[in-house]
């Protein structure tokens, strides 16, 4: 079984990398928006109440989170393991998936905040589908346009310099003390390299 928590900083290539080593392994690419989207979309009851929380712009409780997390890591798809992206994203939340699950190793993907700012301020989504692009380094064919489906691109408000800067200092005072609290399951990789590399040298540290 390989329970892998796959962590770095915005810009770091998480999801890319993920979309990589998960077909590798063979174990599902598990991220919490994923799981409150998930959620939403079924109408359960504690669908419906997440649905509300957000609706209303509120934090989703401790508890909630906990809750979702588990259920999700207990699904049949994840009997051989999982690939969990970007949570926990702090201590609090590190104590949340220590009694659920205990995670064999810890990918921490290292980039330095200039590439982080330059991957994401050049990051276009489609509004129509998801699909995303970058206008530097995969651009699409026509501009503004998803090669996908045709749908509209557009930048993120949370793409904008100004929101990653603040995302990136509160990765630096919240997420990084994991790397000491995991210390002896922690295998860094430099996210500079190629995709194909990152994933070559993750795919190595796990076998």
């Amino acid at each position: 079984m390989k329970k892998i928590f796959l962590m770095g900083p915005q810009g770091a290539g998480k999801g890319t990398v993920a979309a990589v080593i998960k077909d590798k392994l063979k174990i599902p690419h598990i991220s919490m928006g994923d799981i409150f989207r998930e959620t939403v979309k079924s109408n359960s009851p504690l669908g419906n109440k997440l649905k509300e929380i957000m609706e209303k712009g509120e934090l989703v409780p401790i508890e909630i989170t906990a809750q979702m997390l588990k259920e999700r890591l207990n699904q049949e798809d994840c009997k051989n393991g999982y690939l969990l992206d970007g949570y926990p994203r702090n201590l609090e939340q590190a104590e949340i998936l220590d009694n659920i699950h205990s995670v064999d190793k810890v990918l921490v993907i290292e980039v330095d905040k200039k590439i982080s700012l330059e991957r994401l301020t050049n990051r276009r989504q489609c509004r129509k589908c998801g699909a995303i692009f970058n206008i530097k380094t995969m651009p699409t064919k026509k501009d503004k346009v998803c090669d996908a489906c045709g749908g509209e691109l557009y930048q993120r408000e949370d793409d904008k310099e100004e929101a990653i800067v603040k995302r990136l200092e509160i990765y630096d005072i919240e997420t990084t003390p994991l790397i000491e609290r995991y210390k002896s399951k922690v295998v860094k990789i430099n996210g500079t390299l190629p995709v194909d590399k990152v994933a070559e040298v993750i795919l190595n540290s796990i076998n």
